[in-house]
């Protein structure tokens, strides 16, 4: 493999970037107006108010299928490394492909290479974007309490405006038009990787990703939770510190700590060889939270280590490689967790997923070079949640 690309944990392209946070901050005032008038910006109720009820399920639930995106940024992104990416991306697809209905995102004259690498069972849907980590620009999707799914558009604006994003802005309102699914858009601009929940009322989330000015200039922590309660139907936010600015996301919560059952988490923990850094300590800093916390239905939390590879037995590298096997993706009978190489940690990793997952198959994929951008397979998948599609 060529050298690592520059990542979207290191590549701050703020020049396009800035022009689109100034749009996403206007969109998100418009937005924001609406949900305070009772009048949703897209066909589906407001969550405002005396409205429907919304509920944040889930990733265990049953899911109608898995979306993904097809990458297509070479220059200031990938580099030469972006064919080396698609390989991934296309290995994961055909993964979750064997247990549920996944649709790959890519851009018009990219449809037809991206289906050859995917393979038949994957379908492949003209739909323009610039990079690959669809679980930020694809909506989150929400259930009413009347029945159907909304998708909630939370106004993608490349981390605070470090990368590029033309198309990806366009992502979740295009998905959302094209598969004929009512639209809400957020009074915040935030991620998906930037909320954990347990679908019966609790979200994790950390401050550093989302009460920052680079998405919500301005904003308490107490208005964010408001609003996230209001837009996404959740009873309880539980805050975790994170880590402001070491990469571009900001530190995502799916990065450090997941649910595998109500009141149940597994936490990302460096290998004993790796030195103390920010990143260890975001990481002591959430147990100590969660340690003290209780959920939406009253629950103290079980908080169980998911540690990590040892950095000098892994097959991947780069400085920000992303070494968590907390970036895992639940599908339909089946938990997909990242290969690393190292092969005690990776059976043990697989082997605390097996536990908590008895009655999926626990599935390793290789991903060096998504994770040497700075992601994994959960940054690169995105559920929608309802019955499988026939």
């Amino acid at each position: 493999m060529s050298n690592p690309p520059p990542t979207r944990r290191t590549s701050l392209r703020t020049l396009a970037g800035l022009g689109a946070l100034a749009l996403g901050t206007a969109a998100c005032g418009r937005a924001e107006a609406a949900l305070r008038s009772g009048t949703p910006t897209g066909s589906a109720s407001s969550a405002s108010g005396g409205g429907p009820r919304r509920r944040l399920g889930a990733e265990w639930e049953s899911h109608t299928r898995t979306f993904m995106s097809w990458p297509a940024l070479a220059k200031g992104v990938w580099e030469e490394d972006l064919r080396y990416v698609r390989e991934d991306i296309a290995r994961i697809a055909r993964a979750v492909g064997e247990y549920e209905a996944v649709v790959v995102m890519a851009r018009p004259d990219q449809v037809a290479a991206a289906q050859r690498a995917c393979g038949s069972q994957v379908e492949v849907v003209p739909l323009a974007v610039d990079d690959l980590w669809a679980r930020d620009t694809v909506p989150v999707f929400v259930e009413e309490e009347g029945g159907g799914v909304t998708g909630v558009d939370f106004n993608f604006n490349g981390w605070g405006g470090k990368q590029v994003h033309a198309h990806d802005a366009k992502v979740a309102s295009a998905l959302l038009q094209q598969y004929r699914i009512p639209r809400v858009q957020a009074p915040l601009v935030a991620e998906g990787g930037s909320f954990e929940p347990d679908g019966e009322g609790t979200l994790l989330v950390t401050e550093s990703s989302i009460v920052n000015d680079n998405r919500n200039r301005g904003k308490s922590r107490d208005t964010v939770e408001a609003e996230l309660k209001r837009t996404l139907g959740v009873e309880k936010v539980i805050w975790l510190a994170g880590v402001r600015g070491e990469d571009i996301t900001d530190a995502h919560v799916d990065s450090l700590v997941r649910f595998t059952g109500p009141g149940v988490v597994l936490l990302d923990r460096a290998h004993p060889s790796t030195p103390p850094d920010s990143w260890s300590r975001s990481a002591d800093q959430a147990k100590s939270v969660l340690s003290k916390a209780t959920d939406a239905r009253g629950r103290r939390f079980e908080v169980i280590d998911l540690p990590q590879p040892d950095l000098n037995r892994i097959t991947g590298r780069g400085d920000d490689f992303v070494s968590a096997y907390a970036n895992f993706y639940i599908a339909n009978d089946a938990v997909f967790m990242p290969r690393f190489g190292d092969r005690r940690a990776d059976d043990r990793a697989r082997g605390i997923l097996r536990e908590h997952f008895p009655k999926r198959d626990v599935v390793p994929v290789a991903i060096d070079t998504i994770a040497s951008g700075g992601g994994g397979i959960h940054c690169s998948t995105h559920d929608q949640p309802g019955k499988p599609a026939a």
